[in-house]
């Protein structure tokens, strides 16, 4: 029979509980002028009484939990166990006193009783606030998880709307860019239509995947990276050195696109001073770095872009996205994630 999580810990301290005691009561047992030696058997009947109680409770609070749940009536539900408790607590000490009786001297009997029924009442209350602490724990740490699951399936649901948008002032700008390659280049125009179809194809591919390979965003970058050069030509430089010993390290997908897409939103296009991108890999991060030519104002701008890889890795890794600015460049580095 498998013992449940706590038992070590649970009679662990119950046999703890039993030998302090046992010392305690050997230690005043001359002063308390009962009759007789101390009784060694006490301790067994100490352990058994502990055991037995703890078991009490803890089953009567199980069948609680089920015909009687704190959430539902949590006042009816507390005064009851209470007075469960305290009916259990006093039976008990009632049968004690029987047996401990031919220990006690006649004077000392109702002291003995009055004392161990205000004992027994405040044991039976420290018990059951065990029990009641832990309902209160428990739904604490619930309502964590619950408010971390909801804050990562918001911020899914955002990142995934920007991937499927992937976005409108992308795809204007693309089609503008095809328009005139139609007339100008009808072989370039071919190739550009063929890279920009596998673009959409990795998003439709991997929309419901939470990770995937480094090699596997790459090549869907190498076709992005061809749609931003056909468009802004030698105004735009873009380099990659990712090492081959992280190549299959995982990250969000289209995770490059997004920081691509933000380089080039907040930058100005110039042939006369180029936009310099570095896609590299740095420890247990990939990093991407462009140089700063800020733009004057952004259109159409919700910053919710790199906010949204911000929340996103904040959930798949332990490790936070690194974002630095100097004047010279931009740079943000994402965590890679283990596949396996």
């Amino acid at each position: 029979m498998k013992l449940r999580k706590n038992f070590g810990i649970e009679y662990s301290l119950i046999i703890a509980i039993t030998l302090i005691s046992g010392l305690v009561r050997y230690s005043i047992w001359d002063k308390l002028e009962v009759i007789g030696p101390f009784p060694a058997e006490s301790i067994l009947y100490t352990f058994l009484f502990l055991s037995f109680t703890w078991e009490f409770f803890r089953g009567m609070n199980a069948y609680l939990n089920k015909v009687i749940p704190f959430t539902d009536r949590f006042l009816l539900r507390l005064n009851t166990q209470l007075v469960l408790g305290v009916a259990y607590m006093l039976t008990i000490n009632r049968l004690l006193f029987s047996l401990a009786g031919k220990y006690l001297e006649g004077a000392m009997s109702v002291m003995f009783s009055l004392s161990t029924n205000a004992v027994f009442i405040v044991l039976s209350f420290l018990i059951n606030s065990i029990f009641v602490g832990k309902h209160f724990f428990d739904e604490w740490k619930k309502s964590i998880l619950r408010a971390e699951r909801l804050e990562k399936e918001k911020t899914q649901v955002q990142f995934d709307n920007l991937k499927n948008q992937l976005n409108p002032h992308f795809l204007f700008n693309s089609l503008s860019s095809l328009h005139s390659l139609i007339f100008d280049n009808p072989n370039l125009a071919s190739e550009y239509v063929n890279n920009l179809s596998k673009v959409y194809r990795y998003v439709l591919k991997y929309e419901s995947q939470s990770l995937v390979s480094i090699r596997e965003e790459l090549d869907f970058i190498g076709h992005f990276i061809f749609l931003l050069k056909t468009r802004f030509g030698n105004a735009i430089e873009i380099q990659t050195d990712i090492s081959e010993g992280v190549i299959d390290q995982g990250i969000a997908p289209v995770s490059l696109q997004v920081l691509l897409e933000n380089c080039i939103k907040h930058n100005a296009i110039d042939p006369e001073h180029p936009l310099k991108i570095d896609i590299y890999s740095k420890e247990n991060y990939l990093v991407v770095r462009n140089s700063r030519h800020p733009k004057v104002s952004v259109i159409a701008s919700n910053k919710q872009g790199l906010a949204n890889l911000e929340k996103l890795y904040g959930f798949l890794s332990t490790h936070p996205v690194q974002i630095k600015m100097t004047d010279e460049n931009y740079t943000v580095a994402i965590p890679l994630i283990s596949r396996y």
